[in-house]
């Protein structure tokens, strides 16, 4: 597709070399086969080099790119589903020098069976709606071509202090739920999510909580914010004031200058939904939750947004099916359902009123309390 105003990109150097992470048992545990027969004849033809490290366990990924010397690769593959591109994301992060390990450009190839990522690239770039093997095609492609840009990442904090790093969504309530309880059968592909959507209709539970959030565009919904000095910054730890941004230790992680420690109200200039009981909550920063999941049609790799969607309790069983299958072509918002919202935001907090129900962060479960982002 044509470069954005204000999009700027890069190009990978010729020859090229690779360290490319493979999850062999993602997805139907074709990835090791799909990659050596679709991927490096493409690659080779492009002039890039590949080191395949091949994962054997959970965290594996995580602990090599945190611990390794990655100077002598110009770009970090993920060959595999999202799941490992957060390993890798978080892995990163934990770097003493992750301010310039950021900077290496990190690939997604669909290797998994849910490849959210790799099919928001892909609807980027322009190209029609594809899965399998013609969208790890299409990525192959993407990455053969060379050129790379910025994409954000959303920094979440949990009131048991820990720090994540998102690059897709955080969720919770029912579509959390599909994305967990699914697992078992992720040898359908995709189609484990379909199975996983009609299973948890069948149960439609209802979650209870506060959710908060600071509009992206001042004023949707809210009062004018109000002109008084700003409080002082904390990064979660009572009473700890941060220096201003710039002037962070090295290493130290970016300061999250929008939020508020999670003992504390939300800032005045927020607003909180009044509503407090849930089908699901949905904070996603890319277009796709999955190939067949369009959320967020207006979402771009780096527009500074999280794209807020929740779902009030009271809609039906036959409604919400009409959603998810609305959701394949990215048009669930023409519906006009009077139970989805849907707001463009710069934070969110969402505060559970028990600990029940999975929450998820970009597909991977976690504990259910407080978190902000």
């Amino acid at each position: 597709s044509p470069p954005r105003p204000g999009d700027s990109y890069g190009v990978l150097p010729r020859p090229c070399r690779a360290l490319v992470l493979l999850n062999p048992q993602s997805g139907a545990g074709r990835a090791l086969e799909d990659f050596q027969a679709v991927v490096q004849p493409m690659l080779a033809e492009a002039d890039i080099a590949t080191t395949v490290f091949i994962t054997e366990r959970p965290h594996h990924a995580h602990e090599k790119v945190r611990d390794e010397d990655l100077s002598q690769w110009d770009t970090l593959v993920v060959m595999a589903g999202d799941g490992l591109l957060y390993e890798v994301v978080n892995g990163l992060m934990e770097r003493p020098d992750w301010e310039d390990t950021m900077k290496k450009p990190l690939c997604i190839l669909p290797g998994g069976s849910g490849n959210a990522l790799a099919a928001s690239i892909n609807h980027y770039a322009g190209n029609d709606h594809v899965a399998k093997k013609k969208l790890l095609t299409n990525c192959a492609f993407i990455l053969c071509k060379g050129l790379h840009t910025q994409m954000d990442l959303v920094s979440l904090s949990t009131a048991s202090g820990k720090r994540l790093f998102s690059f897709l969504g955080f969720g919770w309530g029912f579509i959390s739920d599909v994305d967990i309880d699914s697992e078992k059968y992720r040898r359908l592909g995709n189609a484990r999510f379909t199975l996983g959507t009609l299973q948890c209709l069948a149960k439609l539970r209802v979650y209870q909580g506060r959710l908060s959030y600071l509009p992206a565009v001042p004023g949707q919904g809210t009062p004018p914010p109000h002109r008084d000095p700003p409080a002082p910054v904390t990064n979660g730890q009572a009473g700890h004031v941060l220096p201003p941004a710039g002037t962070e230790a090295a290493g130290a992680l970016p300061a999250d200058s929008l939020l508020v420690p999670l003992g504390q109200p939300v800032p005045a200039h927020w607003t909180v939904v009044p509503e407090e009981e849930f089908v699901t909550v949905y904070a996603i920063y890319q277009s796709h939750l999955g190939t067949n999941l369009l959320l967020a049609p207006a979402a771009r790799l780096h527009d500074g947004c999280i794209h807020l969607f929740y779902l009030k309790a009271g809609i039906s069983r036959v409604a919400l099916l009409k959603l998810f299958l609305a959701m394949a072509r990215g048009t669930h918002l023409d519906l006009n359902c009077p139970h989805l919202r849907y707001v463009p935001v710069r934070a969110f907090r969402l505060e559970p009123r028990v600990a029940t129900g999975i929450m998820t962060v970009d597909g991977e479960a976690l504990a259910c309390e407080p978190v902000q982002g």
